[in-house]
């Protein structure tokens, strides 16, 4: 088990005072410069200095509670009801451990909010949709670090949407094998068919906002980053944006309809249900908890709750997708950081880590050829220090470095265009070094909110790491020009192209350009191949 974090009475205390019920305003009594008029809605934000921002508002015309639970998102309809806008929908439903699940939870989790500057613009500004990581299994908008305000005081050009998708159980559960599941032919793909509601609001109300619902940029970390490179691949989607920016997030974290039926399977036997009835009887709580226990990321690591790749709503080989060129038509900035896994054996300590990595290997090794587990073995004996290390390495090559590259690969093959980054500052945190998800608070402000790295990063690289994100939304191209570069010295960013390979080191004192042959980011050879077994 992940040893977890104390999480004091104080910090839960914080996180339920962010709480509050938006209602509908009745009377004219409410600042008429805060309220945009959408199609479901007028919604009437709360204003801080320069930033206003509009949080909890409903993206769907029915939440997936009662008889829409485990059903598709319900398409938004007009209202003309006036409404708050000013605190965050519930959190979805999720084990412990995430600062998220400290919040209120339940069902009724789809809503979404908007960051804004105040002063009016005569043009349409570029849209920024946050899709939050997690695993698929935890997370959520109120999560203080996706907090808009510094982003936006900072970056007052672009309007920034993050956007809740339901999770865990209630997001990725296969239920059409079981007896009476006909009537559920979408759950294992619900929490990526949310995200795409979302979008759709967003393109049909941001321009009431001022934003341009034909410049819209996608982003991610981890899941999130994954949730944007798969929800490229989704039949119609391209209309709602045409950049994706992902964070260590890959088509590698999804799973197949076989290993969706046998999960699914575990925790029907786990709860003695054998039918969806029996399973609408189980308290969300109970439900919550069971899958937290047997497979949750901050549990034990379980990483087994994927989207599926049912070959209806998402195809059932996205690498071949990419390579056929279904996405060629957006741009991407891809990449990762230069020790994900670290965060992990950082989280579970030396032996935990070595028992899951073991444990892990040898399921993959049953995957394999003899030939390929001798590539493996040959990578292990190649890594040096102590098992843990080189075990951290194998897994960050596989579930982060390699797919990153063979995105930016695929993607150039087919046409498109790619921006691949490396990001290699190190936490003063034991272990962690470059870890999984480190980047976050350079990328949203949030110096204050650095508990995974164990320090600040410096303010120059991560304001220069924030505008090259918002021009890269902004014009498609993430180099910065001198005038508008942080330190005042221009950063060329080169497209990633099959000859030079060239991706963007983040380093925290001298962001530049280098080849993949000199970083040696993947092992070609002895890592590369096994993105095609995916995470499981």
């Amino acid at each position: 088990m992940i040893e977890q974090q104390d999480i004091s009475t104080e910090a839960r205390a914080f996180m339920r005072a962010l709480y509050g019920e938006n209602k509908q305003i009745t009377d004219d009594n409410y600042d008429k410069s805060l309220a945009v008029k959408c199609i479901n809605g007028t919604f009437v934000g709360k204003k801080k200095d320069n930033v206003i921002a509009y949080k909890g508002i409903p993206f769907v015309g029915k939440q997936p509670v009662g008889e829409q639970r485990w059903k598709a998102p319900v398409d938004f309809v007009p209202d003309e009801g006036i409404y708050e806008a000013y605190y965050y929908g519930k959190s979805p439903f999720q084990a412990d451990g995430d600062p998220c699940s400290l919040y209120v939870m339940g069902e009724d989790c789809l809503y979404l909010n908007v960051w804004k500057a105040a002063e009016p613009s005569a043009e349409k500004k570029p849209v920024m949709g946050w899709i939050y990581g997690g695993g698929f299994e935890t997370g959520g908008t109120v999560d203080p670090q996706y907090d808009c305000y510094n982003f936006i005081t900072e970056n007052p050009d672009v309007i920034v949407v993050t956007v809740a998708y339901r999770l865990a159980a209630y997001g990725f559960m296969r239920l059409s094998h079981l007896p009476d599941g006909a009537d559920y032919p979408d759950a294992q793909n619900l929490g990526i068919m949310d995200q795409m509601m979302g979008l759709k609001w967003v393109h049909e109300n941001i321009e009431a906002f001022g934003g341009d619902p034909d410049n819209v940029t996608i982003f991610g970390e981890s899941a999130g980053g994954s949730s944007c490179t798969l929800i490229s691949l989704v039949k119609g989607s391209h209309k709602y944006f045409k950049r994706v920016i992902s964070q260590s997030g890959s088509p590698t974290m999804t799973r197949s309809k076989e290993e969706s039926i046998i999960w699914t399977n575990e925790v029907m036997k786990e709860l003695c249900c054998k039918t969806v009835a029996d399973l609408q009887k189980v308290a969300p709580e109970v439900l919550t908890e069971t899958v937290g226990r047997l497979f949750g990321i901050y549990q034990v690591l379980g990483f087994r709750i994927w989207p599926e790749r049912d070959g209806e709503y998402l195809p059932e080989n996205p690498w071949e997708a990419y390579a056929n060129g279904s996405a060629k038509d957006i741009d991407y900035l891809v990449g990762c950081n230069k020790d994900e896994m670290n965060i992990f054996a950082g989280a579970l300590g030396v032996e935990g880590w070595n028992m899951w990595a073991n444990d892990r290997v040898e399921n993959k090794s049953k995957l394999m050829t003899d030939k390929e587990n001798a590539l493996v073995e040959s990578y292990l004996n190649s890594v040096p220090g102590e098992d843990w290390e080189k075990t951290t390495s194998l897994f960050t090559q596989t579930y982060f470095h390699a797919p990153a590259i063979r995105l930016s690969e695929y993607q150039t093959k087919a046409g498109g265009k790619v921006y691949t980054y490396l990001f290699t500052p190190e936490a003063s945190v034991p272990m962690v070094k470059s870890g999984h998800a480190i980047e976050q608070s350079a990328v949203f402000g949030h110096p204050e909110l650095s508990d995974l790295s164990g320090r600040a990063f410096d303010a120059t690289f991560t304001k220069t790491m924030r505008k090259m994100w918002v021009q890269f939304a902004k014009t498609g191209n993430p180099s910065l020009s001198a005038d508008i570069s942080p330190n005042g010295k221009a950063k060329e960013w080169p497209l990633y192209d099959l000859e030079n390979k060239q991706v963007m080191v983040l380093d925290e004192f001298n962001i530049h350009p280098e080849k993949e042959s000199e970083r040696k980011i993947v092992d070609w050879e002895r890592t590369y191949f096994l993105t095609k077994y995916y995470m499981l």
